[in-house]
């Protein structure tokens, strides 16, 4: 019964959560606003890969094994491209140098480690080094991004606190993507990770220009 309820709940978040941030990227595309428009579609439709199945999971539906480790890998590609995004809006209005090649070249890097065969997203209890080392870049890359915002917060007002979401969202889905399979219930963090992904879009969507 309990189990039932809060998968109810689960899925009414998550089709909450998909429906924002598509709205926020259509508003943003049709205000001119492309580069947050692409920001949140990317994380909406790429989240979409791994949340829909997990929501046909909850309602009771059966075999959705390999669709929810192939969203696992859409979704862990497409976080990398959203946060490659979300330094390029920080570095339109302050300009990083070549921090920005090292951005780039951490989620190339992610990217093809999540690409390996050898992650076994499918599998109930992949193993924990492929984990440690696909998400390792990915960890520096947020870092980078926090403290671009940082930086840049007292001379753009209305993002004063992106630093402060992008590294929360990071200490929520670390654990998650780390041990999750060995502990389920680690698995609710991604329920305010998913929220500080909102606050974020919701803060530079604010933003003129």
């Amino acid at each position: 019964m309990n189990r039932r309820f809060f998968g109810k709940i689960e899925v009414a978040f998550d089709a909450i959560y998909l429906l924002a941030a598509l709205t926020i990227g259509a508003r943003a595309l049709l205000g001119g606003k492309a580069l947050i428009g692409a920001m949140a579609l990317v994380l909406a439709l790429g989240d979409a890969f791994h949340l829909v199945p997990r929501m046909l999971a909850a309602l009771g539906r059966g075999g959705l094994q390999r669709a929810l480790g192939f969203g696992k890998l859409a979704t862990s590609v497409t976080m990398t491209v959203f946060y490659v995004l979300l330094w390029h809006w920080g570095a339109l209005r302050f300009s990083p140098g070549g921090w920005t090649h090292a951005v780039h070249a951490l989620a190339a890097v992610r990217v093809a480690l999540c690409l390996f065969p050898q992650n076994r997203w499918p599998d109930d209890s992949p193993p924990v080094g492929w984990a440690v080392a696909r998400n390792l870049p990915f960890l520096l890359q947020g870092i980078a991004v926090a403290a671009l915002f940082y930086i840049i917060a007292p001379a753009v007002p209305g993002v004063g606190w992106v630093w402060l979401a992008v590294l929360l969202s990071f200490a929520f889905y670390l654990p998650v993507a780390l041990f999750a399979d060995r502990n389920r219930r680690l698995g609710m963090l991604m329920l305010p990770k998913t929220i500080m992904y909102l606050w974020i879009l919701f803060q530079i969507a604010g933003i003129p220009g």
